[in-house]
């Protein structure tokens, strides 16, 4: 093992994970998926986050609440979510109940992340036609899963969701429910998500992106820290974080020549509602840029030490206390995965205080 920096810096590392599709048979492709959250569970991860996608080779784990129950089954310390389950793509009412179900399963290791589906060709499929109106599902659909978590009979009257007089027997493990997470980059949702305290993540932004962000997100959360009707108040000091896709080899070389042939293969995939369909967005053109990704550090791509300095920069640019790990991604094979995820287990975070050994940096 070479020497570790110590950086100083207070981090929290978690994993984030989309289950790709493959030649690989899908039983193949979910078992190892729980290898990779079992190793995960015995090192200094906080969370495993699973992504709901649908129709799409970026995800053929479209069931967070699935794919989660076999986590929970198989983990006992590493703390498990969706992020986020998409609600207008749901009946409240059962999702209900299945968070309550997932939270007494895994003992309270629930993280409830949500969002309201950012790709329209998904949200058509599910009869969502405006992306406003998807908006509005959500946050209604929001309002449903609180009173729930806040009643013992539901009694809810809204545009979208009704029910009556409904007897509630299931209440989450965590009281008053799960934290809560929004995954979002806008700053239009940003005042929103630091009034309610929501643990919030953005994923292609750069570093120097998002601290507008995150200094935004800083001050309403402290103006509006003794509210005491915040959503998410039962978490003292949220996590703002970043999503980056990770891959760690022993030297720099090794690790940019196999990363480059993932990112092809990852790029069709997160591209691909939107090529079928014939439609360029910016966001995507700029994904598409490998080189370009490495040196603004959105992909974190080298050897243990060059990783390390990369995160590094990330957090003094950025703030955040929480980076979501992104290992699994286009064509790397099983091996390789996991051997990226060992090097950055014994010698990237280490150089960082967080993942159990420290206190996460509070806002």
């Amino acid at each position: 093992m070479a020497d570790i920096k110590d950086t100083g810096i207070y981090l929290d590392f978690g994993v984030f994970d989309s289950t790709e599709w493959s030649e690989d048979s899908a039983t193949e492709i979910y078992e190892r998926r729980l290898q990779m959250a079992e190793f995960a569970d015995k090192n200094d991860f906080f969370c495993y986050h699973v992504v709901e996608h649908h129709t799409t080779p970026l995800c053929i784990a479209p069931s967070p609440s699935v794919m989660l129950s076999a986590i929970a089954q198989r983990t006992d310390r590493i703390r498990i979510g969706p992020l986020g389950f998409l609600l207008p793509f749901h009946n409240p009412l059962r999702l209900y109940h299945e968070i309550c179900m997932l939270d007494h399963m895994c003992q309270g290791r629930l993280e409830l992340g949500f969002g309201r589906g950012i790709v329209p060709i998904e949200a058509e499929r599910f009869g969502i036609m405006d992306v406003e109106k998807g908006r509005e599902m959500m946050l209604e659909a929001l309002d449903v899963l609180l009173a729930g978590f806040n009643n013992d009979i539901l009694d809810f009257k809204g545009e979208y969701y009704s029910y009556s007089n409904i007897q509630l027997w299931q209440k989450p493990y965590q009281k008053p429910y799960p934290p809560l997470w929004y995954p979002t980059a806008n700053i239009n949702s940003i005042p929103w998500a630091a009034e309610s305290g929501f643990n919030v993540c953005g994923i292609i932004e750069t570093a120097e992106e998002y601290r507008e962000l995150f200094d935004l997100y800083k001050k309403i959360w402290s103006d509006s820290r003794g509210q005491s009707d915040r959503l998410n108040g039962h978490v003292e000091n949220p996590k703002i974080g970043l999503a980056r896709n990770v891959y760690v080899a022993q030297t720099d070389r090794e690790a940019i020549k196999d990363a480059r042939s993932a990112h092809e293969e990852w790029r069709k995939h997160i591209g691909f509602l939107f090529d079928e369909a014939g439609i360029t967005i910016p966001p995507l053109e700029r994904l598409s840029k490998f080189d370009e990704l490495m040196d603004e550090d959105v992909f974190l791509v080298g050897s243990p030490k060059t990783v390390t300095e990369q995160i590094e920069r990330t957090v003094e640019q950025s703030g955040i206390n929480y980076l979501n790990c992104l290992f699994a991604f286009g064509n790397l094979n099983h091996e390789r995965v996991m051997r990226s995820m060992r090097l950055f287990t014994q010698e990237v975070i280490p150089a960082f205080k967080g993942g159990g050994d420290g206190p996460s940096q509070v806002l």
